[in-house]
């Protein structure tokens, strides 16, 4: 057998654990149906959960074994530092503030402050000078230890109560599991492992840090039951300070969130501080929760990684203040994810509305929903010291592992703090499960036409769940039922809002209703294709010229051209294999050649005509396969489809750039507002797709072009200035050379740098049945984004930017010198 038919064999996986409420039940690898009693189709899957309506005697007899602590429930021999008692919080806050850290940025502060108070005179002249300077060091020491003290009483998490704890596990998996109907599933094989992890960390007094992906705020909940059912002590989880809403916060603070603020800005006293809680409590070994993309992701697909709190957990190994930590990258899917309706608005470009309790009561409408199950998994854990000894080793630093706190370059640190960030994210992407909502939207979003028949659809889906087999991804359980019975129950969860269903013809016919939506289920399968997907792209370059087979061959440089301006331009959107650009495309062709989708062209030498090895760097084309062809290149089109939205964006936000252009050569060096020139491109965006020249509408969402902006950026495309305060915006122009010209009439030029950048982009975009790119499109697109420009700089122009840029560059000279005002 070949390497390539055993990797497409499924291996086996280790049983499921299905948590329930009480339950926690062992499921084998395949599916098996479950019981179903004899008047009954279907299993009520929270039948053990008591419900005051129909059992109120029993429901008050649950309540009343979690609040007193019977068997399990009492949470009194976990796995980990003691937490949990009376005088915790108070224990807490002392340590904080008594690490040198903390106590060493007040004293430097006060001094500061005095030196600045010093130089004005404010401090007076004559023999006791000396005396009131200590005076008022000791009086700006006292003033700054109750600010401190106060941010920390805000900040940290509160384990106080077991009685508090039992309760809220109680109550959230009443209000999760009548939400999930199926409850949390984990792996046996992992949470085993992760158990036996805890007791050695517990008896190392090292901390776990758990590192998740973040797709809802039920991510919160799923975490902390998994380890409360386990045995694990929970988590501090870092929550943003918006959560810290009157009675809300209290009860998130009290099930283990600590709050920080969203940005830090030039506050040293409060960074420090942070860094200080950090440290205490990887010192102390507690567990640690953070979501290593900082946000919840509106898209499916993981963001790149946010390095703030994990900058701070890094520092606390690196400089020896915490002996070693563990990290565990952890996964949670969803068959259904409550808020993607609301994030779709945001996408738009809705602002996003501001937590507050009315809104979070008003949720209880999704408590009634079946939304499937939550699949959480666990990567298998690793030390945070030994991964930074292995990356010093890689860039030859000879040091022992006893020498990690030596001090790092800033460079040094940066690439360690990134290879850490993209490490994590990959660790989850490995682990991640498909679920069959998401096998579904990716195959209705990955096909041709309006709709697709039953018979199609399981065909589909099918071969979907092998290739993601075949890449080293998970499906989730649910081999031994037929796939027609799970694609119903994936419908059933997406609902009809998602997926129409046409039952009055000769064939059941499922069709995609919310294509937006449905493309946040499509992006989570993205990261195991983005190889192929990029590959296909760039053949597409010459398959979308038609003609036969020669017409459409693509020659091997052609094709390592064009993906590597696909993988450059895509960097900040996907994770991609750390081999770099040929090996990882070599790999690719060999796939897909093997699958059958492509043929190789690979010269033959007159020294060897018929080498029994031929060298697989020896390719000079590459083309669609006869098999291909004959299949309506169905597979060549599914990894085009994944990839051809993305593309579509960046487009658009290359096309944006030409809005920058100024009307005027008195405007030449004009900032407009940030803000206002992304709201700019989702609007020419829209008027794109309605005028037929933009094929995927959420081709127009902000965080692909936010993106998008950043590229552009890091490219020396445009400048962008950040915003020094709310009353200040951040301001965005093109650098010269990348600005187009207009001729003698005022019209943009089809031509330089910028207009170059765009049609290499649109080599790979899809053309539709209404649409062709040519010049006809190219002169409609310039003259629209020229309109659209015109009008923001009527109403988006900064005004003294410049003056505010050399302000800026003053306050830092300032702040360099030791002036400490803005902390106090």
């Amino acid at each position: 057998m070949s390497p390539a038919k055993a990797d497409a064999l499924p291996q086996p996986s280790a049983p499921d654990l299905d948590i329930l409420g009480d339950q926690v039940t062992i499921h084998p690898g395949g599916y098996v149906e479950p019981p179903q009693p004899d008047d009954a189709s279907e299993r009520n899957l929270v039948e053990h959960m008591a419900r005051f309506r129909e059992s109120p005697w029993e429901f008050l007899r649950e309540i009343s074994l979690h609040v007193s602590g019977t068997g399990w429930r009492a949470y009194d021999n976990f796995i980990g530092q003691p937490i949990y008692y009376p005088g915790f919080s108070e224990n807490m806050k002392a340590a904080v503030m008594s690490t040198p850290m903390l106590q060493q940025r007040i004293r430097g502060l006060a001094r500061r402050r005095v030196s600045v108070e010093d130089t004005q005179g404010l401090l007076g002249d004559g023999p006791d000078r000396a005396r009131r300077r200590t005076d008022r060091q000791d009086e700006i020491v006292k003033s700054l230890q109750e600010v401190a003290l106060r941010l920390t009483d805000g900040m940290i998490c509160k384990f106080e109560s077991k009685r508090f704890i039992r309760g809220a596990y109680y109550l959230c998996t009443q209000l999760l599991t009548r939400a999930y109907h199926q409850g949390i599933h984990v792996s046996s094989e992992e949470v085993l492992r992760l158990r036996s992890v805890a007791e050695t960390a517990a008896k190392n007094k090292h901390s776990i840090i758990f590192l998740p992906c973040h797709k809802s705020h039920v991510d919160y909940v799923a975490l902390q039951l998994v380890c409360f059912v386990l045995g694990i002590a929970l988590p501090t989880v870092v929550a943003g300070d918006n959560l810290r809403i009157p009675l809300l916060g209290f009860l998130l603070q009290n099930a283990g969130a600590m709050f920080i603020r969203r940005s830090f800005g030039n506050d040293e006293l409060y960074t420090t501080l942070v860094q200080s809680y950090i440290d205490t409590l990887l010192l102390h070994g507690h567990n640690v929760e953070c979501f290593i993309e900082g946000g919840r992701s509106r898209t499916g697909k993981l963001l790149a990684p946010k390095f703030g709190i994990l900058s701070f957990l890094l520092d606390s190994v690196l400089t020896g203040r915490a002996e070693d930590a563990i990290i565990v990258p952890v996964s949670t899917q969803y068959d259904k994810v409550v808020e993607t309706e609301s994030y779709i608005s945001e996408l738009l470009g809705q602002p996003k509305p501001k937590e507050n309790l009315k809104d979070f009561l008003s949720a209880s409408s999704v408590l009634s929903l079946k939304l499937g199950r939550v699949d959480v998994r666990f990567h298998e854990p690793w030390s945070l010291r030994s991964f930074i000894a292995e990356q010093r080793g890689r860039v030859g630093d000879p040091r022992p592992s006893s020498a990690l706190s030596d001090p790092l370059s800033s460079e040094s640190r940066v690439r360690l703090l990134r290879t850490l960030g993209f490490k994590v994210l990959s660790d989850i992407n490995a682990v991640s499960v498909v679920m069959p909502t998401a096998l579904i939207g990716t195959v209705l979003l990955t096909l041709r036409g309006r709709g697709v028949g039953k018979s199609e659809l399981i065909r589909r889906v099918e071969w979907l769940s092998a290739r993601v087999r075949a890449k080293g991804g998970r499906v989730a359980h649910f081999a031994g039922a037929p796939t027609s019975t799970i694609i119903e129950r994936g419908l059933e969860v997406l609902g009809p809002e998602l997926i129409g269903t046409i039952d009055d013809l000769p064939e059941t016919t499922y069709h995609a209703v919310d294509r937006f939506q449905l493309s946040f289920y499509r992006n989570i399968t993205i990261h195991l294709f983005i190889s192929e997907a990029l590959v296909c792209a760039a053949m597409y370059t010459k398959v979308k010229q038609g003609g036969g087979p020669n017409n459409q061959r693509i020659s091997f440089d052609e094709l390592v051209d064009q993906v590597g301006f696909l993988s450059s331009i895509f960097r900040g959107e996907f994770i991609y294999p750390t081999t770099g650009l040929l090996p990882n495309l070599y790999r690719t062709l060999l796939s897909l050649e093997s699958d059958g989708i492509i043929t190789l062209t690979r010269p033959v030498h007159d020294s060897d005509p018929n080498p029994a090895k031929p060298d697989i760097h020896d390719i000079s084309s590459v083309e669609l396969s006869v098999l291909e062809r004959r299949n309506g290149r169905e597979n060549f089109d599914f990894y085009n489809f994944l990839i051809w939205p993305f593309v579509e964006s960046t487009w658009l936000g290359a096309v944006s750039l030409i809005c920058l252009t100024p009307p005027r050569p008195d405007q030449a060096n004009s900032w407009l507002d940030v803000r206002k020139t992304q709201d700019t491109a989702q609007l020419l965006g829209k008027t794109l797709y309605h005028q037929g020249d933009l094929s995927y509408f959420e081709a127009v969402n902000k965080e692909t072009l936010k993106n998008a902006f950043q590229l552009f950026e890091e490219e020396g495309m445009i400048l962008v200035r950040k915003s020094s305060s709310k009353t200040s915006p951040s301001a965005v122009r093109l650098t010269s050379e990348w600005t187009p010209s207009r001729d003698h009439k005022g019209i943009i030029a089809p031509e330089g740098k910028l207009w170059d950048f765009i049609e290499k982009i649109a080599k790979s975009r899809r053309e539709g049945k209404n649409r062709r790119d040519g010049a006809t499109v190219s002169t409609r697109v310039l003259r629209l984004a020229d309109l659209v420009g015109r009008q923001l700089f009527e109403t988006a122009v900064v005004e003294g930017v410049e003056e505010q840029m050399e302000d800026q560059k003053r306050r830092g000279r300032r702040k360099r010198e030791g002036d400490g005002r803005s902390m106090l």
